[in-house]
């Protein structure tokens, strides 16, 4: 009988669990990103509860910063960001694509490019116009799926209603919630301050550590791209925040490539300045911001981040970047837990 109602518990704590998913996951992506702005803007929260006693209050101030740095800055890079990849749609056409092929006939270039072709036993006109066709169709894809999202007015303002309303009850109830949530944890305390801890180190190094360095890599990327005159700033500012925050790629990923073309396209001083920029001023960002950030936190390997950040992107989309490595890290961390139970141990 105690097997029996054990099985039975189990089978539908699942169940339920499965059926609470499916209610919740139109929802998951506004939720996410409220758990996010949540974490990131708790202590602005906790500030102002030191001079106002009243939760609800505090939490309506706290949302309203929330929305006057992120909302205003956000819509309006939403809309320049619509405006430049429409603009590089057009540019990625088939008859547009004029400097691609006279990049491909550049001395260097053209060296490497003779020896694939005839490694692979292809033509020069059929290789230029795979690369032209994969290049005008990936951008089409993405520019299609991008201002789609953008443009569908209704999904976006629900999504933003559902944001807000989540960030105000998250900021309000989230520490009686999480108080809740560590009574029922089925381990020692000593154990639940250990999880407690590791939480804490993972949210501090993923999001304060990662989103912050990537949002000033992606901003000098973008203003260094704004300022030498090269088309779709933004783009490439926003590109270069994503890359940097993708192990193994990295905000050099983006700029670099685009100093080699600038050198190869006869542009000396451009490709000069923008790599005196991402020497001395994306990349160094990096190494400086994030030590400081994190410290001695707790760190996965570059491999699992790696993985977590990619699977997070196609799970969730763009706030996988963040959502996926934490994640990971709160199943590894909970994992340990369970190692140390089986072990004997009591830490």
């Amino acid at each position: 009988m105690t097997r029996f109602y054990l099985f039975a518990v189990i089978t539908l704590i699942i169940l339920l669990g499965l059926l609470t998913y499916q209610i919740l996951k139109p929802f998951l992506t506004p939720l996410a990103w409220a758990i996010v702005f949540s974490i990131v803007f708790y202590p602005v929260y906790v500030f102002i509860l030191k001079y106002l006693k009243w939760k609800s209050i505090a939490a309506i101030l706290t949302l309203s910063i929330i929305l006057i740095l992120i909302l205003g800055p956000f819509s309006y890079l939403t809309y320049l960001l619509v405006i430049e990849l429409k603009d590089l749609a057009d540019y990625l056409e088939m008859d547009k694509l004029d400097a691609l092929q006279s990049l491909l006939q550049h001395p260097n270039i053209k060296t490497i490019t003779d020896r694939i072709l005839s490694i692979l036993n292809l033509s020069e006109e059929e290789l230029n116009k795979s690369i032209v066709e994969n290049i005008s169709k990936l951008g089409k894809e993405i520019v299609s799926k991008i201002t789609k999202g953008a443009t569908n007015v209704v999904t976006v303002s629900l999504d933003l209603i559902f944001m807000v309303f989540s960030i105000f009850f998250f900021l309000k109830d989230g520490p009686e919630f999480l108080s809740k949530v560590r009574d029922y944890m089925p381990f020692s305390e000593i154990q639940k301050d250990r999880l407690v801890k590791q939480i804490r180190d993972i949210i501090i190094s993923t999001i304060y550590g990662g989103v912050a360095v990537s949002i000033v890599q992606g901003t000098i990327a973008g203003l260094a791209f704004f300022i030498l005159g090269i088309s779709t700033p933004v783009v490439w500012g926003l590109a270069t925040s994503i890359a940097s925050f993708v192990p193994l790629l990295g905000a050099s990923s983006i700029w670099v490539p685009a100093a080699i073309y600038l050198f190869l396209n006869g542009e000396i001083l451009k490709g000069f300045i923008l790599a005196i920029i991402g020497i001395f001023g994306i990349s160094l960002t990096d190494n400086i911001l994030k030590p400081i950030i994190i410290g001695g936190r707790t760190k996965m390997p570059i491999l699992v981040i790696f993985f977590s950040v990619l699977g997070g992107i196609k799970l969730l989309g763009l706030i996988g970047i963040i959502i996926g490595p934490l994640v990971i890290a709160l199943f590894i961390s909970v994992i340990e837990i369970f190692r140390s139970v089986e072990g004997g141990k009591n830490a």
